[in-house]
């Protein structure tokens, strides 16, 4: 009977442990059998220039290219003669080194030709590869495809090489190398595994509930079910209902589903910042016209992207750039300056500033410090600052900064802030006296808005993420509400099915496409 019981527990255990092992991912490998070479380093001159090969026809052309045609010790870097194995003409002096599979980066045998980085030696170098029967030029992306497919890396963790190959701030950089060393493969590993646990008892109750043989004891393993009652030994295949009782012989392995649930949905509630952090933040400068928008967008950007002119209404349309703020990525947008009674050019791009207002994930609201009273500034202050400002302490809101420019003429044109002006930073855009202190308050919020990629849990950077964890927590939702124990243990799979297709397993040919084609050639 123990033996039954444990049996059917290692099968049902057996599907989570193929996703998160480096075993064979069961993806099939693009035009497998081929071996493949390409420049892996940057194109252009170069001191050094990485030409790689992987498949099993790795050593024959090793051998061929170079002048003794022995393989050099695995893993060690050996110095060689390389020739064109068709006219036997010298091309390189170059460094070699020999990684046999299944030890290297795709689990393929695999060689790698340290060349100089000469157009004329790269050339040739990869026009004598072409030479060697059984090799093609690699596709985009197809080293680490076969990585994926030989279970060197999960899906999760190609995410995080492609992101860590595209970062452009350190922000993104340090996210990228946390999914890359599999930080959400492995939270993925310990949500399966309670899944599993819980699965294993809801079958042992399906296959063992009605069997004469099986020890009472064993039914009642944990206790007692729901309200204290024990588990009766007629009608295990309906139960009133798992939402309301203990329905795994386990109360503790009930408790961890449960415990999944909220794990997963506070994952899902803070997924956009992810996303934010893999792409770019939205922070939004507006203000009445001649606040300084523009000034404060060039300055930041350290780039004359935006005109700045005394005249109101110099900018009439939104204005976008790239930046790195504090390390945080993000997508900054000059705006027209909000006012009425202007003509219809202005007014569009009034009405295009509002818009891309509620889109913000941070708004940058300016003010002249000089010019607090005037109906411009007090009308900004009664309706932008007010509204999003009440909300901008929420991690989860959209967030404002009010910055109050040209500081440096309060000391000769008026009195400066009053005691009920909201909370605010000065500023002079001239002197760029206080820009350090704005650039500290821009990396607290933008930490908030995008998370902080150096603590806490890792953070789902792609809607895919996003979609399978979802999908993982309707499914235990309807394992709550389930009075078959049948359909109970059906919807347990579904939610480990998630799991497993949000790691790699049982994905699609067009979203490993979609995935693999951010690569370039030689990756």
């Amino acid at each position: 009977m123990w033996r039954g019981l444990w049996t059917l527990a290692a099968q049902a255990a057996r599907g989570p442990r193929r996703l998160c092992t480096r075993r064979n991912s069961g993806a099939p490998v693009p035009g497998s059998g081929a071996t493949i070479f390409a420049l892996s380093s940057g194109q252009g001159r170069c001191g050094v220039a990485v030409i790689r090969t992987s498949g099993p026809a790795s050593g024959h052309a090793l051998r061929i290219l170079t002048a003794p045609r022995d393989l050099p010790p695995a893993r060690h870097a050996s110095l060689r003669l390389l020739s064109d194995p068709r006219s036997g003409e010298p091309l390189d002096r170059a460094l070699v080194l020999w990684f046999p599979g299944p030890k290297s980066f795709t689990g393929e045998d695999c060689v790698e030709f340290h060349v100089h980085g000469g157009p004329a030696v790269v050339s040739g170098v990869l026009r004598a590869l072409g030479s060697v029967p059984g090799l093609r030029p690699a596709e985009a992306g197809e080293f680490t495809r076969r990585a994926f497919a030989h279970g060197k890396l999960n899906l999760t963790e190609v995410e995080g090489l492609a992101d860590l190959i595209h970062a452009e701030t350190e922000a993104q950089r340090r996210q990228a190398l946390r999914q890359l060393d599999g930080e959400l493969g492995h939270l993925c590993r310990g949500w399966a595994e309670t899944l599993t646990k819980a699965l294993a008892h809801v079958e042992a109750y399906i296959d063992f509930g009605e069997d004469d043989n099986l020890e009472e004891g064993v039914l009642e393993q944990g206790g007692t079910w729901g309200w204290g009652r024990k588990m009766p030994r007629v009608h295990t295949q309906m139960l009133p209902s798992l939402s309301s009782s203990a329905c795994l012989p386990s109360p503790t392995a009930n408790i961890e589903v449960r415990a999944l649930e909220v794990a997963l949905g506070a994952h899902l509630r803070d997924a956009r910042r992810g996303q934010r952090l893999r792409s770019g933040a939205h922070v939004v400068v507006t203000g009445p016209p001649n606040a300084g928008k523009s000034s404060l967008v060039n300055l930041l950007s350290r780039k004359p992207v935006s005109i700045v002119s005394p005249e109101p209404g110099t900018t009439r349309d939104v204005l976008e750039t790239p930046v790195d703020l504090a390390g945080f990525p993000v997508l900054l947008s000059d705006t027209a300056g909000l006012r009425e009674g202007v003509g219809p050019v202005e007014q569009e791009g009034v009405r295009r500033a509002r818009e891309r207002l509620e889109q913000a994930d941070l708004i940058l609201a300016m003010l002249d410090a000089s010019d607090l009273a005037s109906p411009s500034s007090c009308n900004f202050l009664a309706t932008v600052v007010a509204s999003a400002g009440a909300q901008s302490r929420s991690s989860s809101s959209q967030r404002l900064l009010l910055v109050l420019n040209k500081s440096d003429l309060l000391s000769t044109e008026g009195p400066g802030p009053g005691p009920d002006m909201p909370p605010h930073l000065l500023l002079s855009c001239v002197t760029g006296e206080g820009l350090d202190g704005l650039l500290e308050a821009l990396k607290m919020e933008l930490a908030a808005v995008c998370g902080d990629p150096s603590t806490g849990p890792p953070l789902l950077t792609r809607a895919r993420h996003q979609h399978h964890l979802q999908g993982c927590l309707d499914a235990l939702g309807h394992y709550k509400q389930s009075k078959d124990l049948a359909l109970a243990a059906e919807a347990l799979r579904v939610a480990r099915g998630h799991l497993t297709r949000l790691t790699g397993g049982g994905g699609t040919e067009e979203i490993l496409d979609i995935i693999f084609r951010d690569f370039c050639v030689g990756k």
